[in-house]
């Protein structure tokens, strides 16, 4: 007599109704390896399932398993997401619920290209470490000490390229500058980016026997905005490096409770600030800052009496979030430091 084939409702040699059951330790295995996950499928249920032979009883002991991981897995999920979104969206309520900052990758240097470098200001670098196109006022010896630099227009791009890094290789050696200031553009045959150095850096990258020369370089310099045909230059290489800033990322504020101008300095990584928002712990949320010139950013919006996060994009569209880095009881010109950095 042929054996009957089981049908795909469960009705068949050891179905319901038919007299017969399944081994028992058949039943006892798995039952045991659907406990270990899931306890939805109950000792009668498996009971009631058939079995096949070949494919199709593999097929009918794994797809309870299957479909119980499976539901088990979208409702881990689930609660997962659920609990990222909740902590994005509460991020006042202290250091537990902040969104973590992740960085994507280090800044990566640029190739060498072509340049060429004068220099202003005194031997000690006085003359060029408060002020600037940059508007780092104040700040740039305690940032970026001596070894500073004003760029051409093209890198210098109406204050987008303030903070950034460049190191530039000349007959003596190496140096690394940031970008503080904006220089004259390039004169008449000369090819690349020019660099106006302190003199400090630039005694870095040319021997001691063109110290005659440099200071017929610096006279030229005083008196002009842009430097006469006939002065020469030196040829460097030029590229573009990651900025090693010691301690986090600082914020000065200034202004009134009606117009608030801030000052960002010390950024690592990439060094150039692209975008900056604000945000209170109160009335005042995520507001984007615009750029007034160099490196300072305004709003309208009154900051006074909240505790301040800024968040910094820089010029490789990294973000770097600043999490109450300003006190509820802040003050006016005023410097501000976070404790990370790019």
């Amino acid at each position: 007599m042929a054996a009957s084939r089981c049908s795909s409702t469960g009705v068949g040699r050891y179905g319901p109704g038919r007299g017969r059951r399944p081994p028992q330790g058949y039943v006892y295995i798995l039952s045991r390896k659907l406990s270990r996950f899931t306890r939805t499928l109950t000792t009668k249920q498996i009971k009631a399932q058939p079995i096949m032979s070949g494919r199709r009883r593999s097929w009918t002991i794994w797809a309870p398993l299957l479909a119980s991981l499976l539901l088990v897995g979208l409702a881990s999920s689930s609660a997962a997401g659920a609990k990222v979104v909740e902590e994005e969206e509460d991020d006042d309520g202290g250091a537990s619920k902040k969104k973590p900052h992740v960085n994507h990758g280090k800044f990566k240097a640029d190739p060498w290209t072509d340049g060429h470098a004068t220099f202003y200001g005194g031997r000690d670098g006085s003359g060029t470490t408060d002020g600037g196109a940059c508007g780092y006022k104040g700040e740039l010896g305690k940032d970026y000490g001596e070894l500073t630099a004003a760029v051409g227009p093209s890198l210098y791009s109406n204050g987008a390229g303030c903070g950034a890094c460049y190191e530039l290789k000349g007959t003596k050696g190496t140096v690394v500058v940031t970008a503080t200031n904006q220089a004259p553009p390039p004169v008449s045959g000369q090819k690349g980016e020019h660099f106006d150095h302190t003199m400090p850096a630039f005694l870095k990258i040319v021997p001691i026997t063109y110290r005659k020369y440099v200071v017929v370089v610096q006279h030229f310099r005083m008196h002009a905005h842009h430097l006469p045909i006939y002065v020469q230059t030196i040829d460097t290489r030029i590229c573009r490096v990651a900025c090693v800033r010691q301690g986090g990322i600082r914020y000065t504020i200034t202004g009134n409770p009606h117009y608030n101008m801030v000052m960002v300095t010390n950024v690592g990584g990439a060094g150039d600030v692209v975008g900056l928002s604000v945000k209170g712990n109160k009335r005042v949320k995520w507001t984007p800052m615009k750029r007034s010139w160099g490196q300072l950013w305004t709003t309208e919006v009154d900051l006074t009496g909240e505790s301040l996060t800024f968040r910094v994009m820089t010029g490789d569209h990294r973000k770097a979030t600043s999490w109450h880095v300003v006190p509820r009881d802040w003050k006016f010109d005023k410097t501000y430091q976070a404790t990370k950095n790019f």
